[in-house]
């Protein structure tokens, strides 16, 4: 059976799609179909508490418009953006790729790092709302920025690598890639860092494919049911159509 994988970016960036949706379709299975998409709006890049706040509506218009035909999708976002909006309007399983890369580095070992290129607090309030702060070691931060790993991804492999090594020795026992940027980049470095570098986007598609062969059934009833007959003003006519279910 093939199956068709929504991998939607919450950012206004067209170049950063692109490298998700080659990362998923490198991850993916056999007979597994990436559709990417990117936001009609918002910011070009996220970094901050409001650009975060303004693409959750970027984010929601972006899967109202192409998650039709998709048996899943992956958020493309390293803060999750507006995913428990997305579980609870989709009529489809929807994975954010740091929740992801969270749930697959505690099956490796006790405890998880993350390297990143900003905002380490806005990744410890995400990571302690899936109730894992007992488990992240720390947070390294390169000095560097997604436009950097474009124009010189050797540079900041190298930058990337010695900050995973750092977050090794002081007791990461994986260490996943922070970021849309940084999807597709374990591959790089994966020689040159002593633990596991757990990519994203790679273990979204990876669960979210497990998550259709398994079949499971969107909850009817609870705070993930779909919203029903909830009126709007001004959205664009998939999201409101989700919204009066």
């Amino acid at each position: 059976m093939t199956l068709r994988i929504l991998v939607a970016n919450a950012n206004t960036t067209v170049a950063v799609t692109e490298n998700c949706a080659a990362a998923a379709r490198a991850a993916a299975s056999p007979g597994t179909e990436i559709v990417a998409a990117t936001p009609r709006f918002g910011p070009a890049i996220i970094s901050s508490r409001a650009e975060n706040a303004i693409a959750a509506h970027g984010i929601l218009d972006c899967l109202a418009q192409h998650h039709a035909g998709c048996d899943a999708a992956v958020l493309a976002v390293s803060y999750d953006t507006a995913l428990a909006a997305a579980r609870q309007l989709l009529p489809i399983p929807v994975l954010g790729m740091t929740e992801a890369a969270c749930l697959t580095a505690c099956m490796l070992g006790g405890r998880f790092g993350l390297v990143t290129f900003s905002s380490a607090e806005l990744y410890r309030e995400l990571i302690a709302s899936y109730g894992l702060a007992s488990r992240l070691s720390g947070i390294g931060l390169v000095a560097a920025s997604p436009s950097d790993a474009a124009s010189d991804p050797a540079g900041v492999a190298a930058k990337v690598a010695e900050t995973a090594r750092a977050l090794a020795r002081d007791g990461a026992d994986a260490v996943i890639l922070g970021g849309a940027a940084l999807a597709g980049m374990g591959g790089r470095i994966r020689a040159d860092v002593p633990v596991p570098l757990v990519d994203g986007i790679a273990a979204a598609v990876r669960l979210a494919e497990a998550l259709v062969a398994l079949g499971l059934k969107k909850p009817a009833v609870g705070s993930f049911a779909a919203p029903t007959g909830r009126a709007s003003v001004g959205l664009a006519s998939p999201l409101e159509t989700l919204l009066r279910g």
